[in-house]
């Protein structure tokens, strides 16, 4: 049904009022089957009024009034002011006119070119749109409403920014996606609300209890958050395999709440089905708590701890007595690791494949070693201002590791042209080379690794002593590299 077939949408409801559509107050509206218009008395007024069924959540900005078209009102219960809120709306209500007046006949409009598109193309179409905007198409016209609440479409979440009452919006969204299951929305599976600072525990608890089928969490960067919440979500979506709670200062652990604790006692540590979790700048997780999180997260295979810096090797120990399947781990920046710590990770073997210890001051040639002689399936390894790596660490680690495709040894002042030269002779797939300012790096190093990796894509020489010649002898060799210098003299 177009919008622009000749007929109106929406019809007056008998004995129907105008709805509060500020989901701000405390009243809540369940959404009905609109009633067909009947006209039951030539006597009676004219009159318009709003819709008793609501289209059930409309994201709106600051500045956005009251839906009023002179055919149908949604008015706000209390002012809002500053803040984007969910709204409750009508949808597009038509005029009611009496049976006895004959209105003048117009001609009727061209249709518009979407109204022309079938069903599963507007679909199809609402499907790259996010949360708030789908919200908004449903308000256009009675078949928009009905294409927009396709359950396709719903199978994610998506809301951002700093002012949105996410709270709210979770509240009207998740109710109106149970209306078919009371109580239960089994189509959700993605929820994203990265950095939307006014998300509160009261938030996820609604996820957690409306959202069993939930498999991917984004909360990055809402810091008010806390360990409970997060226990509800886990012990209340049994399918949740990605988790992202990077920023989540209060976040410690993650864990099942004690109710379902105590009911899986046996079994708890099985329970969380978490494979990929993202826990950077939580500064307050200590060794204790990534215990905790390695012994109910067993399945992990993805593990961020990026800026955990409380974290020792004490911790790692736990990580890898419990979570045996981790291939992507990332302590950067966990001052306290060191090459007792690179042991431990060591024990991994050949199911590791991604490693980041950047700026882990603690390591040195050592750690490195245990890496290389356990790890040999690595692709990738970022160590970058580790200074205590030297040409001896990076001729071990490419003797043992001769599949890696990243390197970024950056700002590691001890490695010459003779760690490149080993280098390049044995990891001849090499795509990614980071050298930046690495101080005994010259124009010799650069050509050798040039004339031995012809797949490199690119290459990172920032604040690095090496000639344009050099870098014009890299561009020949590896035409598809994208070469990162500081030499002005090189375009």
């Amino acid at each position: 049904m177009g919008a622009n077939n000749g007929k109106q949408y929406g019809s007056e409801g008998k004995g129907s009022s105008s709805i509060s559509s500020d989901v701000s107050s405390s009243t809540d509206h369940t959404p009905t089957k609109a009633q067909k218009n009947v006209a039951t008395s030539e006597d009676s007024d004219l009159s318009m009024r709003t819709l008793s069924t609501p289209s059930p959540a409309l994201i709106c900005p600051p500045n956005l009034p009251g839906f009023q078209n002179g055919r149908g009102s949604s008015t706000s219960s209390s002012s809002v002011t500053g803040e984007t809120v969910a709204m409750v709306h009508s949808p597009p209500p038509t005029r009611l006119t009496h049976p006895l007046i004959r209105l003048a006949s117009r001609p009727q409009k061209e249709q518009a070119s979407i109204d022309r598109l079938p069903d599963h193309s507007v679909v199809r179409i609402f499907s790259f749109l996010p949360t708030n905007q789908l919200c908004r198409c449903a308000r256009v016209c009675r078949r928009w409403y009905n294409l927009a609440w396709d359950p396709r479409l719903w199978r994610t979440i998506r809301l951002t920014g700093e002012t949105i009452n996410v709270d709210r919006a979770l509240k009207v969204l998740t109710r109106r996606l149970c209306q078919d299951t009371p109580n239960v929305c089994l189509m959700l599976e993605t929820v994203t609300v990265s950095g939307c600072r006014r998300l509160t525990d009261r938030g996820l608890y609604t996820i957690a209890q409306c959202c069993p089928e939930l498999r991917r969490l984004e909360v990055s960067g809402c810091y008010n958050i806390s360990n409970e919440a997060v226990f509800d979500v886990v012990s209340l979506c049994p399918n949740l395999e990605h988790l992202d709670v990077s920023g989540c200062s209060k976040v410690t652990c993650i864990s099942l709440t004690r109710e379902a604790s105590i009911k899986l006692s046996p079994l708890h540590g099985k329970q969380i089905s978490i494979r990929y979790l993202d826990m950077t700048d939580c500064f307050v997780l200590e060794d204790e708590g990534l215990h905790t999180i390695a012994a109910h997260c067993t399945q992990l295979t993805h593990l961020y701890l990026r800026r955990c810096v409380r974290l020792t090797d004490e911790g790692l120990r736990y990580l890898v007595i419990y979570c045996a399947s981790i291939k992507e781990l990332s302590v950067s920046d966990c001052r306290f690791v060191s090459d007792f710590g690179l042991r431990e990770i060591a024990k991994l073997e050949s199911r590791l494949r991604y490693l980041s210890i950047a700026h882990c001051g603690r390591v040195t040639d050592v750690g490195i070693r245990y890496v290389a002689k356990y790890c040999s399936k690595l692709r990738y390894l970022n160590a970058r201002g580790c200074e205590g790596i030297t040409d001896h660490g990076v001729e071990y680690l490419a003797k043992n590791c001769t599949k890696l495709k990243s390197l970024d040894i950056g700002k590691c002042p001890l490695v010459s042209d003779t760690g490149l030269e080993c280098l390049a002779l044995n990891c001849f797939n090499l795509k990614r080379l980071s050298l930046k300012s690495c101080e005994s790096i010259t124009g010799q190093g650069l050509q050798i690794v040039a004339a031995n990796c012809f797949d490199l894509q690119t290459l990172n020489v920032q604040d690095c002593e090496v000639s344009v010649e050099a870098l014009r002898f890299v561009k020949r060799h590896c035409k598809r590299c994208v070469i990162e210098h500081t030499n002005p003299a090189f375009f």
